[in-house]
């Protein structure tokens, strides 16, 4: 067994090393809050030393002063609720991306079962400008065939593809808990009909886009189809599951989405259910809908579970 003082004099180095590393090194928490950079993220960011920001907010200071990760868009929220499905969702994930004075970098990903990340990047600038760009039209090939073009989440194929990694991870240990609901937009027809469907298309981006902030980095929304969305909660029990869904119902129902109509407003029906020892895919999946079958049933704008 090495001494204590060895295993210090290995932790120094380590965070001596990496001080002086030009791999950009970053490690975020469960909140996908910024606990730590190495000085090489903190300028390629334009993050200051010590500072504790969100992964979201980063982004967004990023965006609007041009600066470390470049942003591409017309439709920032939209981007950012692209960005938001696919982060911190699986073990490990590596990609490209640019940055906004002009390298180019290879991002790594690996993240902890407690919604911990350590995110590390090295420069790949120097790769032939042709292979780049043949690799960026791939990626954004395959990201598009995850993405629901409408909300910018992920789409049924996606959503549904997470959730039988969640499966697995339940079965495997590696999830002690896990909630799944489906959520149902109240009356959507009606609102096409009355409102017209551009309307109808701006409920649908808001009700993704408010759902965002309440969400823990790994937990995943996506959208099923028409107006219903899938919601995948590892790690949450009853309690925590049914506190998320009430801040849902009030959030949405808050709501004013349309600038024409401010005093139009909208509502939700949520069925939910555990995973159990035995599912399958689609076993829990079923109760959910049976779960939101009763909350029409019973009134809409609330919900039901189905253990």
């Amino acid at each position: 067994m090495k001494p204590a003082d060895e295993d210090e004099d290995i932790a120094s180095r380590l965070m001596s090393l990496q001080g002086d590393c030009p791999l950009l090194i970053s490690l975020f928490d469960e909140r996908d809050c910024l606990r730590y950079a190495n000085p090489a993220f903190c300028a390629a960011l334009g993050v200051a030393p010590d500072e504790r920001i969100s992964w979201e907010r980063l982004m967004r200071r990023n965006y609007q002063k041009r600066q470390g990760t470049q942003i591409q868009t017309r439709d920032f929220e939209a981007w950012l609720a692209s960005a938001k499905s696919r982060r911190a969702k699986l073990p490990f994930r590596a990609f490209e991306t640019d940055l906004a004075d002009g390298r180019w970098i290879w991002m790594t990903e690996t993240t902890q079962s407690g919604g911990w990340m350590l995110c590390v990047a090295s420069e790949i600038t120097e790769l032939r400008v042709g292979e780049r760009e043949l690799r960026q039209a791939r990626d954004l090939a395959q990201r598009a065939a995850l993405t629901d073009p409408l909300t910018g989440i992920g789409n049924r194929g996606h959503i549904l593809q997470q959730m039988d990694g969640l499966v697995e991870q339940y079965h495997g240990g590696a999830c002690q808990a896990a909630a799944v609901a489906i959520l149902d937009l109240d009356n959507f027809k009606l609102i096409n009909d009355l409102k017209g469907h551009l309307a109808g298309d701006a409920v649908l981006r808001d009700f993704a886009h408010r759902l965002q902030p309440l969400l823990k980095p790994h937990d995943s929304l996506g959208r099923l189809g028409g107006e219903e969305f899938l919601l995948l909660l590892p790690g949450s029990g009853l309690e925590q599951a049914e506190a998320l869904i009430r801040l849902i119902l009030a959030d949405v129902q808050s709501s004013r989405p349309l600038a024409d109509d401010p005093a139009f407003s909208y509502t939700c029906s949520i069925g939910m259910s555990l995973l159990r020892a035995g599912d399958d895919l689609s076993a829990p999946l079923g109760r959910a809908d049976e779960a939101l079958y009763q909350a029409k049933a019973g009134g809409r704008n609330t919900w039901r579970v189905r253990l």
